[in-house]
């Protein structure tokens, strides 16, 4: 559109594992992702990615990859903002400013430790949707069928990003437009963010997600010592399925990710063994062909 107004932004998906639970680095209210635009002073857009988070957190970031590139002119009301977005692991500790939140508080229908709860409630306002349009139903039915693991298919904990825009193209989370919107009363489980950044999320989740399946990439969220119970928990926690203790276990020793410290953690019952990455793990982690279980055997 002529005379249309162009800006674009730097948005940080930055994750930790935060007791337990993996967090994003959040600002404000509605919560936001650390954000700015590109400066002539930035020599790249990952440097100026990290300055920013810098400057609004306080937190200075290690690994740092890039996601994705948004550019939809129906997304952002008012002109067409271009948004970059990166995601950055981290562990745990105080911002400078900001705060950690909870994943799940933003995609309350991911988490799939033991329950569903939260799902069917949305799958069935979903297959209302699609059933409201008799042109589009077949479509519809079967993207919802793909996403949310119906008729006999799997779940696949990576398709965060697709369910979301389902949602979204069904009405079901605050940041459709308004005239497609349900009532609040029936929208998805999970707070609004500003502008697209829970997209944006979404985004970087199912990336992270993706990648625990062939890279391990966890050593980035883990301390320097752990034990293999505190792994899978972080492996369970990032993907939102519960994991085969035994087939981790075993994985984790075929593959060689990890080796004893000596030392152990007392936990009030027997003491558990203290573990770390190989060294070789450590100087490889770009590299393809290690992995981490991510679904429950059957």
């Amino acid at each position: 559109m002529t005379g249309q107004a162009v800006t674009a932004e730097l948005l940080a998906v930055v994750v930790a594992l935060v007791d337990g639970r993996p967090s994003v680095l959040t600002l404000g209210e509605p919560p936001r992702l650390p954000a700015g635009p590109l400066l002539a002073s930035h020599r790249s857009l990952q440097a100026a990615t990290r300055a920013w988070v810098e400057e609004q957190t306080g937190r200075r970031l290690g690994y740092l990859e890039q996601l994705y590139t948004f550019a939809d002119l129906d997304r952002d009301r008012g002109g067409r903002r271009i948004s970059i977005s990166y995601l950055g692991l981290t562990t745990a500790g105080e911002p400078g400013i900001g705060g950690w939140t909870d994943w799940y508080d933003l995609f309350g229908w991911e988490d799939h430790r033991g329950h569903t709860s939260a799902t069917e409630p949305l799958v069935d306002r979903l297959l209302a949707w699609a059933d409201a349009d008799p042109d589009r139903r077949d479509d519809r039915s079967q993207r919802v069928a793909v996403t949310f693991g119906l008729s006999a298919r799997a779940w696949q904990p990576e398709l965060i990003l697709q369910r979301y825009e389902l949602l979204y193209e069904a009405g079901l989370v605050a940041e459709a437009p308004d005239e497609w919107r349900s009532p609040s009363a029936d929208l998805a489980p999970g707070g609004r963010m500003l502008g697209d950044h829970r997209r944006a999320l979404a985004t970087g989740i199912a990336r992270l997600r993706a990648k625990i399946g062939y890279r391990p990439v966890v050593f980035e969220l883990m301390p320097s010592t752990f034990t293999l119970r505190q792994l899978q928990d972080c492996v369970e926690a990032l993907s939102g399925h519960a994991v085969h203790t035994q087939n981790f276990r075993r994985l984790i020793e075929q593959q060689a990710l990890v080796e004893e410290t000596g030392g152990l953690l007392e936990t009030g019952g027997r003491p558990a063994r203290l573990y770390r990455f190989r060294r070789q793990v450590l100087q490889e982690r770009h590299v393809a062909g290690t992995k981490l279980p991510t679904a429950r055997a059957r």
